[in-house]
């Protein structure tokens, strides 16, 4: 034996406004979940239906002193369907108004854009042209690398790089003068490390090139890449 199929939302909705119009009398929600199962709409689901039909309209509500009563005439919602229709035919008519404005700038952009030789050929320089510009574009790109701003972007690192590298190297002399000083006992052991970490006699603060030979280089780098 096939299960008992369930009221669709439309359907509780249909049942509940039977309440409605054949009483056409003012229900508290209290009441209306104890009519609801009557029609085959289960107590937990009345007060969401109840809702839906107030906010298309269909019922209404009022609070009279402390208590919310609901109520509907198959008037009312003679006039709401009334409402709706006449709003559907507004947009209909806005509608037919906009395609035949549509279908007017639609026939007047084809003016002039008939398939001709001439349009064809058009179409055709229009589309090398597309191409060479992307040509040129692409080539530009390989080229960013000797933009000027990139290239003064540039120096800029390499000045912060120089200073970073110098400061450090004031710290490893300073750091090696105080261990000399707190540890002249280890001096060979010092020096063997020193070695080995790559602090040398001849390790030196880094000294960068004068401007003009940065801009040279610079130059010669443009120069090469054109």
């Amino acid at each position: 034996m096939s299960k008992k199929r369930g009221l669709s939302l439309e359907e509780k909705r249909e049942k509940m406004l039977q309440i409605f119009y054949e009483s056409q009398d003012f229900f508290l929600l209290k009441e209306l979940e104890k009519l609801g199962p009557k029609k085959g709409v289960i107590t937990q689901s009345v007060k969401d239906v109840v809702q839906s039909l107030v906010d298309d309209d269909l019922v209404f509500k009022d609070k009279i002193g402390t208590s919310v009563y609901f109520w509907s005439l198959p008037s009312c919602a003679g006039n709401q369907l009334r409402n709706i229709q006449k709003k559907l035919n507004s947009d209909l008519q806005s509608s037919k108004r906009r395609y035949v404005e549509l279908s007017d700038q639609c026939n007047a952009l084809k003016k002039g854009r008939e398939e001709s030789d001439e349009r064809e050929e058009a179409l055709g320089a229009l589309k090398a042209i597309e191409q060479k510009y992307n040509e040129l574009k692409d080539e530009i790109m390989q080229y960013s690398d000797n933009d000027p701003a990139t290239f003064e972007a540039m120096k800029k690192a390499i000045e912060v790089a120089h200073a970073s590298a110098n400061r450090w190297t004031d710290n490893i002399f300073t750091l090696r003068q105080w261990c000399s000083n707190n540890f002249p006992q280890a001096k060979e052991q010092l020096d063997h490390l020193y070695n080995e970490v790559g602090v040398t006699d001849d390790f030196d603060y880094i000294e960068l090139p004068a401007t003009g030979s940065v801009c040279s280089t610079g130059d010669q780098m443009l120069e090469g890449s054109i």
